[in-house]
């Protein structure tokens, strides 16, 4: 990917699972040469962490190894460690997702990594972060999501907290550090810094993005409760409403007059123009009555013709989509936001943000083979064939049996 932006970037990918996984795969998509450690005889568990693609290759692997060359490194042996350093001084970006400490009892602590390579940017994710009186405790996404105060806005008032049905907490996390690590790798180029430490724990992403509920709760002296459909302190108009056919209308409003097209689509302008929908505290104040009116009318309608009379009145309103929805969406389509590889029936969501001159491609799914780049990559670093046979005979480096 010889014009991606990223081409002239060489990133190391020692993490696991899904955070720095994801990272990587953000990075790679823009053309960055992603480099991606597995153990050997063990590999990521990612491989077998969710369901099987038909050629029984793990779904989730395929898009969160996507674009990376694969090695497999025992990095904590002698010989490995001495292939792990000609890795990290010819890279520009390492990232990791152990717990705290487990780099540095390896010998692989920061210090030692930048007496490597100065301008090395290390990525740094775990559940609580690298400082801090809990930075040693195990911590995965639903724990960060908790943390974060994610779990508790989610649900109805009157029933449990709720996860999203997704790693919420890892994928954002995943994309928080590529952020980090395009600051952080900018800093060098710039001069402004040398190579740095990028620390993210796994709660801190979400913590950050949903951001409202701190200055609600400090300024405003408000609580910050699940609300159901509703969002939490609402003052616009908003909710999820079943139609006539059994499918979901979500509507929403961010403004008094925006709100106001929502009220004149579902009820008349008479009703739209009452003195009390002139301000968003109106709104707040009749809330009840909205929600209650705006889901009487999707009720009476099959939810396209719903949306249709929404979006005759500029009001928006849009399907609940499920996967095959997605799938079949002309929009999503038309922007080419799924896409996949010749020779494969895996379709992954592609590169997103879009960009005009140097866009973002897939250009190969996670493969199978442990190691399937061992050789290639020895061979760039200087190893000849017969080291590069002698580190895998030691067991320091594996390739895919042929």
């Amino acid at each position: 990917m010889d014009n991606g932006p990223l081409s002239d970037v060489r990133v190391i990918e020692l993490g696991h699972v899904i955070a720095a996984p994801m990272c990587g795969a953000l990075l790679s998509d823009f053309g960055a040469d992603v480099i991606k450690i597995e153990r050997p005889g063990q590999g990521d568990m990612l491989r077998v962490l969710s369901a099987r693609a038909s050629d029984g290759v793990g779904a989730w692997w395929k898009t969160l190894a996507r674009n990376k060359r694969l090695l497999a490194l025992d990095w904590k042996s002698e010989d490995g460690r001495a292939v792990l350093r000609r890795l990290v001084e010819n890279a520009h970006v390492l990232i990791e997702n152990f717990r705290p400490g487990v780099l540095e009892r390896a010998g692989l602590a920061p210090e030692v990594l930048h007496d490597w390579n100065p301008d090395l940017v290390i990525v740094r994710i775990s559940g609580y972060g690298q400082t801090g009186p809990r930075a040693s405790w195990p911590g995965f996404g639903r724990a960060g999501e908790a943390m974060s105060g994610l779990a508790h806005i989610t649900g109805f008032a009157d029933n449990a907290p709720m996860h999203p049905g997704f790693p919420a907490a890892d994928s954002t996390t995943g994309l928080m550090a590529a952020y980090g690590a395009m600051m952080a790798l900018h800093a060098v180029r710039n001069g402004s810094a040398r190579g740095q430490v990028v620390d993210l724990a796994i709660f801190e992403p979400l913590l950050r993005l949903i951001d409202y509920h701190i200055p609600t709760r400090t300024g405003a002296g408000l609580p910050v409760d699940r609300n159901g459909l509703q969002a939490p302190n609402s003052y616009a108009p908003a909710g999820v409403f079943r139609a006539r056919d059994g499918k979901w209308v979500t509507v929403s409003a961010g403004s008094a007059a925006t709100g106001r097209r929502l009220l004149e689509a579902a009820g008349g302008k008479e009703w739209a123009e009452q003195p009390q929908f002139q301000s968003l505290d109106g709104f707040a104040e009749n809330m009840d009555e909205i929600v209650e009116r705006l889901g009487a009318f999707v009720a009476q309608h099959d939810a396209q013709g719903a949306i249709d009379i929404f979006s005759a009145h500029d009001a928006v309103a849009a399907m609940v989509y499920d996967v095959d929805d997605i799938l079949a969406d002309p929009q999503i389509a038309a922007r080419g936001d799924i896409v996949g590889v010749e020779g494969d029936d895996t379709k992954v969501v592609g590169p997103v943000p879009k960009l005009d001159k140097t866009p973002g491609r897939l250009r190969w799914l996670g493969r199978s083979e442990l190691g399937a780049d061992s050789r290639t990559i020895l061979k760039e670093l200087g190893y000849d064939a017969g080291q590069i046979d002698k580190l895998t005979e030691k067991g320091a480096v594996a390739e895919p049996d042929h």
